[in-house]
């Protein structure tokens, strides 16, 4: 009897022994294949165009563009591969163990993502859409005395269009399809929230006539010496509009469809350096540039304008690329800028069309400074914040 209880608990210790080994196994190997899996998983989901989903947190703003492209979404539907022997009821613990690790992997491609602010796909981004602002007006129609009634009441939060960080706007007003005729608001000086409160009649107007027009409205920038830069639109069909009643209208500015928001992107960057005083332009290429020959092609080059205050300080210039409308310039400018004045400078950049016959023609412009337009800012913003680093950033010509 003695013996027997020996002998059985010789085997309860080796069956014992023999399930933890097994159980040891088993556990390990569960964890390779998941591991795998994993790996497998996110060397496939990197080849790939990423679904949007979790963004990464902390992400640096010039690395923010490609983290919204490239977020990694945590999904379930990997392949379940169980070693053999797993007990089915297990599934649910499966199910945990590749969560974990999914959500492993996707703070490491979040990492890698914040790691690469300099990565090529930079060359792909647009430039940042600019808000134009809004316009206040008013329109109404008098059956009496056959006239239609324009108020222009005022604007805001217009963009600045002067290298001195403000504008001069007035409004131009159209009844398309007729051009010919216009009339404008007075011009209110450096004012980014004009109040014009000004009425316009349009006489002897037969409604017939009146509900066949759409209403148009141009905002620009005057300029004394050069053409003025046109802010941007409004277009209103007056067959929409009870004319009846004087209704009140705030419309956001759309760019206007001259040609203004066709002129292509210019691919710039800009490296302070506290210690030389210094600020080095870099005109890197330029994309879909307009075309300004009558062969549907242009000889752009760039002038890049030093500015202080009012007073141009210094000009550089790139080669002229000919006809070319993807041009790759890769040229550096540096121009000595103390930092006293850094908050009264303006870097002008004007895209031209090399004529060698006439006089030549302006294709696009853009102002750098701290108190430019959102996108100018931005990247003024991260030049300071990055010093002796050439920070990169496509920018839309403008008018």
């Amino acid at each position: 009897m003695y013996l027997n209880r020996e002998e059985e608990n010789g085997k309860g210790s080796v069956s014992l022994s023999v399930f933890l080994v097994s159980l040891a196994f088993t556990v390990c190997a569960v964890w390779l294949v998941a591991l795998c899996g994993v790996c497998g998983w996110c060397q496939r989901k990197l080849g790939k165009r990423n679904k949007p989903g979790v963004e990464a947190a902390g992400t640096p703003d010039s690395a923010r563009g490609r983290g919204e492209k490239k977020a990694i979404k945590a999904s379930g539907n990997r392949p379940s591969n169980s070693p053999k022997g797993q007990p089915p009821d297990d599934t649910d613990r499966r199910t945990d163990g590749h969560s974990s690790v999914s959500d492993l992997a996707n703070s490491l491609t979040s990492e890698m993502l914040m790691l690469s602010p300099g990565s090529e796909e930079d060359d792909h981004e647009g430039p940042i859409s600019e808000k134009l602002g809004r316009i206040q007006f008013s329109v109404g129609y008098s059956f009496q005395d056959s006239t239609l009634t324009v108020k222009i009441l005022k604007g805001q939060d217009l963009p600045a269009k002067d290298f001195s960080g403000t504008s001069d706007p007035f409004v131009k007003i159209y009844l398309l399809p007729d051009k010919k005729h216009k009339l404008e608001t007075k011009v209110k000086r450096k004012n980014l929230n004009p109040h014009w409160n000004e009425t316009f009649l349009f006489e002897g107007f037969p409604y017939e006539k009146v509900v066949q027009r759409t209403l148009y409205l141009q905002v620009l920038d005057y300029d004394r010496f050069s053409r003025n830069d046109p802010i941007g639109e409004v277009s209103l069909p007056l067959n929409k509009v009870d004319l009846g009643h004087m209704p009140t209208f705030w419309k956001d500015l759309k760019p206007c469809s001259d040609g203004s928001g066709s002129r292509g992107d210019l691919l710039l960057s800009l490296c302070y350096n506290p210690t030389a005083n210094t600020i080095t332009v870099s005109i890197i290429k330029a994309r879909n540039l307009k075309a300004m020959d009558i062969g549907g092609t242009s000889d752009p080059y760039v002038k890049v304008w030093l500015m202080h205050k009012d007073k141009r300080v210094e000009k550089k210039k790139t080669v002229v690329m000919k006809r070319c409308l993807n041009p790759v310039f890769n040229e550096s400018f540096p121009f000595d800028v103390p930092a006293h004045v850094l908050r009264e400078t303006t870097i002008i950049i004007t895209v031209m069309d090399k004529d060698r016959l006439s006089r030549n023609d302006v294709i696009g412009k853009i102002y750098l400074s701290w108190k430019s337009g959102p996108a100018e800012v931005k990247h003024w913003k991260d030049m300071m914040g990055h010093p002796r680093t050439a920070v990169a950033q496509w920018h839309a010509l403008k008018a």
